[in-house]
């Protein structure tokens, strides 16, 4: 396996440990041999370009793709080949691209979904309603007729109703208008901060990421081949080198 170059630095209390990993569709592999671990209450920003292999991770680790070798880890229990039910329940929230909202239920009705895939019994966490006021006031409309943003919100708000420890988000500012993106910049280390959680942000939009992430890992070709921090970032060859930008 191929180390991450300079700068790397591995947090010793891992909630998410991910060691070997291989994931493929249709005999044609993505990932080959990804190890990474997220500290307990770090957040973790994965970037590369497009095709690398960067959603086909979360969903390996979610359980919608089954990796053919390596093992996943959530707070020391392994859930690598689990059905995504059981994941959910040991505490991964999982914000797909796309958003993934269920168009024709009600808002209320999918934040219902979100406390009843993880046992919850249909109790939504009021704490939600605190970072986007805006779906309380929205609970009886119907999803699919909310702006794309505020789709964006209802996505993040009902993987927090299964308060998560480890939370995914799979590009959260794709297709939102830029007020909501730039809300989400502030939002995100709040709700990080206030709920203790563990986060794996991949994201293409680069000042999101820096607001959100303390550590970020560039992948290629289904690997991933350089780690820094924050203030790493600076160096504008690592951005063109991995990012193209």
């Amino acid at each position: 396996m191929t180390e991450p170059e300079s700068g790397a630095h591995r947090p010793p209390d891992g909630m998410l440990r991910i060691t070997d990993l291989d994931v493929g569709y249709h005999g044609v592999p993505v990932i080959h041999g990804l190890s990474l671990t997220v500290g307990r209450a770090e957040a973790v920003a994965v970037m590369g370009r497009n095709g690398v292999g960067k959603s086909t991770l979360l969903r390996s680790i979610v359980g919608l793709v089954k990796p053919s070798a390596g093992s996943v880890e959530v707070d020391g229990q392994a859930i690598a080949g689990d059905a995504p039910h059981r994941i959910a329940r040991l505490g991964i929230g999982y914000v797909p691209q796309g958003r993934g909202i269920f168009p024709k239920l009600t808002v209320k009705e999918n934040l219902i979904l979100g406390t009843r895939a993880v046992g919850k019994e249909g109790r939504i966490d009021e704490q939600v309603f605190s970072y986007f006021p805006i779906l309380q006031e929205r609970l009886r409309q119907i999803g699919g007729t909310l702006s794309g943003g505020e789709q964006q919100m209802l996505a993040i708000a009902r993987a927090l109703c299964g308060q998560p420890k480890v939370l995914l988000l799979d590009e959260p500012s794709e297709g939102i208008q830029p007020s909501i993106v730039k809300l989400l910049e502030g939002l995100l280390p709040r709700i990080r901060s206030e709920a203790g959680l563990t986060v794996v942000i991949v994201e293409q939009n680069l000042e999101l990421a820096q607001h959100t992430a303390d550590r970020f890992l560039f992948m290629d070709k289904g690997r991933i081949v350089h780690e820094c921090g924050r203030k790493d970032l600076e160096d504008k060859s690592v951005l063109r080198r991995y990012l193209g930008v």
